[in-house]
């Protein structure tokens, strides 16, 4: 496969009418990244070193949001809206250049596999013209059905114009298709618009190529990952589609899921084996963990990494930037941002530590936070190794704590501690004695006389 040149167009013009959102539809997420994102990694797993994204007009965010996904990619403007062969030649100028398979997706199937469309891809090598990408279900009512003979595909029936007995068939078409690169455009420009919505069908390609002479195949994928998503609900349905896949994935790969429909994925979640996470955790984009790591109850990571023997929560909230070494504790009601935590060190309750390192072995007590934000500029604190923070502590940034050194519960500090030193940065307690008895009796009072 790697000998064949690949170019991939994708269908991304749809608005969010049906959803009911200003947001194009394909900018709408799955596992924390857009529907058209999914498509584009799956097309690069898959091989496909050219691609082109066919979008609206007046679509400047999707377009940007494509260029920040696929730098290599394209994107076209589909003017009017005139169907599927329509939408697919706007593309037509980057279809000019060769390549050996032409497939064309649609921006809003974001759970197509890189192997199942590899299916298709390889369907094209061994000597299709034109592969149709089909699925079994149960429920075809709705779908075009695929009419087979002799493992040849005759021709796509919608179900407005289908058979009693083509009706039975539930074999049907997913509308993702391959061409054969020599043939492509040929067969796309040879499709008209003669139906009642005078729009253009790249169906219709199926009975040009056979009536051309060409072979015709459908190759098989599943119901699950060619799932369109054209509403809100069914962009939930996806979505827990999505994360079915993923904890079954992440369960084969050796970790521990102690309740697994609790748990949520982001698409790029990485989780080594022997990692133990435990119920209702919410994984964030951008998070990596380590074996042997445990992540306990009701925490949410995103954008951090997690080394081997970390243990974080119950209760925790791991921000992007944040990194904890090996063995390192955040405990319960502990927020981390832009942190790093060297081997060992402990934040068990209670702190936001944040634009922060804090040297292995430190113990940063409850109630401790680092001010970080002036109201204008983020500034850093450094706390260095076997430090300790006593509770309730503020560190006001920029600020350092030297190796060894002691910072005394209760205290504000705002100026650097020296190694070894111990830091106090609170005023002087004092006691009146009988005073609290004397304040209950004037309130007691103040309170008779409004009553």
């Amino acid at each position: 496969m790697t000998s064949r040149s690949c170019h991939s167009v994708v269908l991304a013009a749809g608005l969010g009418t049906r959803m009911k959102s200003d947001l194009p539809k394909v900018m709408h997420e799955i596992g924390g990244l857009p529907l058209v994102g999914h498509v584009l990694k799956g097309l690069a797993d898959a091989g496909s070193e050219r691609v082109s994204v066919v979008t609206g007009p007046d679509m400047p965010d999707l377009e940007n949001l494509v260029a920040k996904l696929a730098a290599a990619a394209q994107c076209f403007v589909q003017t009017d809206r005139l169907g599927t062969a329509h939408a697919a030649l706007a593309a037509s100028s980057a279809m000019e250049a060769p390549a050996d398979d032409v497939l064309v997706l649609f921006g809003d199937t974001p759970l197509v596999t890189s192997d199942t469309i590899t299916k298709v891809r390889d369907a094209l090598a061994e000597g299709a013209d034109l592969v149709v990408l089909g699925f079994e279900t149960k429920t075809p009512h709705g779908y075009g059905r695929l009419l087979m003979k002799d493992g040849r595909l005759l021709a796509i029936r919608e179900e407005k114009d289908a058979s009693d007995a083509e009706r039975q068939i539930t074999f049907c078409n997913s509308g993702i298709m391959g061409f054969a690169g020599n043939h492509a455009l040929d067969l796309m420009r040879a499709i008209g618009n003669d139906n009642v919505k005078g729009e253009y069908y790249l169906t219709d390609a199926v009975e040009i190529a056979n009536e051309r002479g060409l072979k015709v195949v459908a190759v098989a994928g599943s119901e699950v990952e060619t799932q369109g998503i054209n509403t809100r609900a069914q962009l939930a349905a996806c979505e827990a589609d999505f994360q079915a896949r993923k904890r079954t994935e992440v369960l084969g790969n050796g970790v521990t899921l102690l309740a697994p429909d609790t748990v949520f994925f982001a698409h790029d979640t990485v989780v080594e084996a022997d990692v133990i996470i435990e119920q209702n955790v919410v994984f964030g984009p951008g998070v990596k963990i380590r074996s042997g790591a445990h992540i306990r109850a009701f925490s949410h990571l995103e954008g951090a990494s997690v080394s081997s023997g970390a243990v974080v929560g119950p209760y925790a909230r791991l921000r992007p930037g944040t990194e904890l070494g090996k063995g390192v504790r955040v405990g319960n009601f502990v927020e981390a941002k832009n942190a790093k935590f060297g081997e060992g060190a402990k934040a068990n309750h209670l702190s936001y530590v944040g634009d922060a390192s804090v040297g292995a072995k430190s113990n940063i007590g409850a109630g401790t936070i680092t001010c970080n934000y002036d109201g204008f500029l983020k500034h850093r604190t450094e706390i260095g190794p076997g430090t300790f923070v006593g509770s309730n502590s503020t560190l006001v940034a920029p600020v350092s704590l030297g190796e060894g050194a002691f910072v005394a519960a209760g205290s504000v500090i705002t100026k650097d501690v020296a190694s070894d030193a111990m830091a106090f940065g609170r005023s002087r307690q004092q006691a009146k004695d009988g005073m609290a008895k004397v304040l209950r009796e004037k309130l007691k009072r103040a309170k008779d006389q409004k009553s």
